[in-house]
């Protein structure tokens, strides 16, 4: 359920999701972040998951190698197309959880603000499926919230596994439960061990970006 919830939320709220970024509080984390991205990747073969409007596709674009950017969402998408100058960047919708065998093709993936929104019991599933279809020594890198009170949407609940949900308002006044977990590092690293190697984890006051790599 989560799922088709998550989609219809991005779908139709497409125009409206890189307003997150002018909150004037995140600014001094989002400076370091523009720099730091674009310098981890700089030279790759990068997939990027989940790429929404683009805003980080556009950043790593200008220093990457190449970038194959997927959102699951086609309006999404379509507004990535008209924000991307740089000439190195594809876009194509696909779904994270079913990505097509490419082994050898990317030397990096990136995956900004998805983390948070996969569930927790599908979290290790997620990332096997990276070193399944993409192959060993590939980067993996994730970008996502810290949780601030005061500046992140309030969590309404907590379920059964340990996942955090939020309500998000659409354009339209409807309001939608989006699952937002916000983990600490000794869970990312539990979580990644399967299928990961040399796990570094940053923080900042709003955001944490993790790298590694596939085993």
């Amino acid at each position: 359920m989560n799922h088709e919830t998550l989609q219809r939320y991005y779908a139709l709220n497409a125009a409206a999701i890189e307003d997150t970024y002018d909150k004037t509080e995140r600014q001094a984390d989002l400076a370091l972040l523009r720099q730091r991205l674009p310098e981890l990747l700089r030279g790759h073969k990068v997939l990027e998951i989940a790429c929404g409007t683009g805003y980080w596709t556009r950043l790593i674009g200008a220093s990457a190698a190449s970038v194959h950017a997927i959102d699951v969402n086609e309006e999404a998408l379509a507004l990535a197309r008209t924000r991307q100058p740089e000439g190195n960047v594809t876009f194509a919708q696909a779904d994270a959880f079913d990505l097509p065998p490419a082994p050898g093709e990317y030397t990096a993936v990136f995956a900004g603000f998805w983390w948070s929104h996969v569930k927790r019991e599908e979290q290790e599933r997620f990332v096997a499926q990276l070193r399944a279809k993409l192959g060993k020594d590939v980067l993996l890198v994730l970008l996502d919230n810290v949780y601030v009170d005061g500046s992140s949407t309030v969590i309404a609940r907590t379920d059964q596994e340990g996942n955090t949900y939020q309500f998000r308002t659409l354009p339209s006044g409807e309001r939608l439960e989006i699952v937002k977990n916000f983990p600490t590092d000794s869970y990312l690293r539990k979580k990644l061990a399967a299928s990961t190697k040399e796990i570094r984890i940053e923080r900042w006051q709003y955001y944490w970006l993790l790298t590694a790599r596939l085993k």
